[in-house]
């Protein structure tokens, strides 16, 4: 595994690959920068720097989330909701023919190896919350701002 880590708006970004894919993202971590030759990882480097610098609404890279079928459904579903957008829980639960299942929903949406590139933070409580991220309320609020997506009623 490869693995790059930098400095962006929401604390340091940790990104593991193979050479063909992306395998994780975590925002916020502890790890000590560190530079990669990798030009899968540079290539996503510079993607995150122009994302936050408001260059780009969509990232172009391969990415290999480890998960369970149903995980790997929802955030196929993530991926779907368009840059500036928002979904709830229970749209993707509906989405995936499964809408009782918002809870399993909010929990694979938990389980997001790949912040921000399978967006997790577009998915919000019915009622216009801000519920429910791995990173924390702010760097949600933050993520939803930058790309102009805040609900016009908002609850924490």
């Amino acid at each position: 595994m490869n693995t790059i880590t930098f400095e962006s708006p929401l604390g340091r970004v940790n990104i593991t690959a193979s050479e063909d894919a992306i395998k994780t993202i975590a925002v916020g971590t502890t790890e000590p920068l560190m530079d990669s030759d990798s030009p899968l990882l540079v290539d996503a480097k510079r993607q995150f720097d122009q994302y936050f610098a408001g260059e780009i609404k969509a990232f172009n890279l391969p990415i290999e989330p480890e998960g369970t079928e149903f995980q790997k459904a929802v955030w196929n579903a993530l991926l779907q909701i368009p840059f500036g957008q928002t979904r709830t829980y229970l749209n993707i639960a509906t989405q995936l023919g499964k809408p009782t299942a918002t809870r399993a929903v909010g929990a694979a949406n938990g389980q997001n190896p790949i912040w921000i590139v399978i967006p997790c933070h577009r998915v919000i409580g019915s009622n216009g919350a801000l519920t429910g991220y791995a990173g924390g309320i702010e760097r949600k609020r933050y993520l939803l701002e930058l790309e102009g997506a805040l609900p016009q009623t908002l609850e924490i």
